[in-house]
């Protein structure tokens, strides 16, 4: 979570960035990599396995518009969107954890509200935020 706030909140493009970006990929693998072997919550293949198979995508998706030599500048503005939302999630997914931490209170509801909220606030941010860091991207 640190390091997804790190590259959010700093400047883009830095040797800085980069490193820590990969050490933000790295633990999003091993984190969705491990929450594929819990079964303990249903016994069962689940919405939190379908959900860490989404993290998944979404860091691919990420990390495709810069890996791909010769993409079209426009295109790279996708990793923006993609690792942002992967950070999202993340937070989204903490929320969430957090709140059906509170007794007696219905867990869907609180995981609904929790994930909606992440989300909201953090599509707000990114609108606001987008054109300048895409500045980077598109040179």
């Amino acid at each position: 979570m640190i390091t997804g706030a790190y590259v959010l909140f700093t400047a883009k493009g830095t040797k800085t960035h980069k490193n820590i970006g990969y050490g933000y990929v790295l633990s999003m693998v091993l984190v969705c990599g491990s929450a594929l072997g819990i079964y303990n919550l249903t016994g069962r293949f689940g919405m939190f396995h379908i959900l860490a198979f989404v993290g998944f995508a979404t860091l691919v998706a990420g990390m495709l518009p810069l890996l791909i030599k010769g993409i079209r500048k426009d295109f790279r503005v996708l990793h923006l969107w993609f690792m942002y939302y992967s950070v999202l999630g993340l937070y989204a997914a903490f929320a969430s954890e957090l709140s059906v931490r509170v007794p007696e209170k219905p867990f869907y509801t609180m995981v609904g509200i929790a994930t909606g909220s992440i989300f909201v606030l953090g599509s707000f941010f990114i609108f606001w935020k987008e054109k300048v860091w895409s500045r980077y991207l598109l040179k």
